[in-house]
């Protein structure tokens, strides 16, 4: 459920805050002071878009979470990691602070719009060598690298909070929380340097073979109700999540996602036959099914079954 709050209360901010990100400290200009927070969950991740029309000072105490920034306004000077950074171009992204760091900012009527990640989440996303838990990802630079990669992170945390604000009941399903919290931490990991491998490996291409892609395969077709993510589909076939996505290319030239999709597609058609069109609609049955965009669904719909999802639903009665 989102949280919007507004305040010019100086003690109040202080309160959101240490809930929001933990133990702080804050130094306040004297003068009026305003400040707007509006927090949105998405799946194990949040978007956060803060406001501050007045001059700020935080001391943070180490961050949990690995958080993603974009400045919209003013001005921020951060201190993590060893490293002193300045950011006041609109549009500027920036790793802001990685898991376990203490982070000084001096904020200057900034307006950040903030992306909270597990990093878990991020870790689990990120792959690693099959059969072991996922390790921490380090983040090797805080700007985008190249440059130009920023547009993808401007454009997936952009889409993200239109979806939330247009679409809060299907954002709330969570096939469709769980997906959009992964590509947000997958953008991340695309658009910032990391310590993570980012290429297939011999062992990869070694087990790519038919045997993982059944027993991935079956999982899928077992499983694509429930909020099951690449991670999990490359556990339960013993390979990486390269490696799986391997197989799925060589042998049934389809990528996880998009075999995923296919089954959940199947699944929305079943229940647009069985449903009472009195009783909900095509885009409800699309979000339980792991669908946010109505009009890409009905395009996909549309390529399979000949038909719009609504004459689909239609005909039920």
């Amino acid at each position: 459920m989102a949280t919007v709050f507004e305040t010019t209360d100086i003690d109040a901010v202080h309160e959101f805050l240490c809930r929001a990100y933990g133990r702080l400290r804050l130094r306040a200009t004297a003068g009026e002071h305003h400040v707007r927070f509006g927090h949105y969950p998405v799946g194990a991740a949040q978007l956060h878009r803060n406001s501050f029309r007045m001059s700020l000072d935080v001391d943070s105490v180490p961050q949990q979470a690995l958080i993603v920034g974009r400045i919209a306004g003013g001005r921020i000077a951060l201190r993590a990691g060893g490293a002193a950074r300045v950011y006041g171009t609109p549009g500027e992204a920036f790793v802001a602070v990685q898991p376990g760091e203490p982070h000084r900012a001096a904020l200057d009527n900034a307006h950040l719009e903030l992306a909270v990640l597990d990093p878990g989440l991020v870790a689990e996303v990120a792959d690693g060598p099959p059969g072991r838990a996922a390790r921490p990802i380090r983040f090797a630079a805080h700007v985008p690298v190249p440059a130009r990669s920023a547009w993808l992170w401007d454009t997936t945390y952009d889409y993200v909070f239109d979806c939330l604000n247009a679409t809060p009941e299907a954002v709330a399903e969570p096939l469709v929380a769980g997906s959009m919290a992964r590509l947000l931490a997958s953008t991340a990991l695309s658009v910032f340097p990391h310590d993570g491998l980012t290429e297939p490996t011999i062992e990869d291409r070694r087990d790519a073979h038919p045997a993982s892609l059944r027993r991935a395969v079956a999982f899928i077709d077992d499983n694509a109700h429930r909020d099951i993510s690449p991670a999990d589909i490359a556990s339960v076939a013993h390979v990486s999540i390269r490696a799986m996505q391997m197989a799925f290319r060589r042998h049934l030239d389809i990528t996880p996602r998009g075999y995923l999709r296919r089954v959940r597609l199947a699944h929305a058609h079943r229940d647009l036959l069985a449903a009472d069109p009195r009783g909900t609609t095509v885009m409800a049955i699309a979000a339980r099914c792991g669908f946010t965009d109505h009009s890409r669904f009905t395009a996909h719909y549309r390529a399979v079954y000949g038909v719009t999802p609504s004459w689909t639903l239609r005909r039920a009665s």
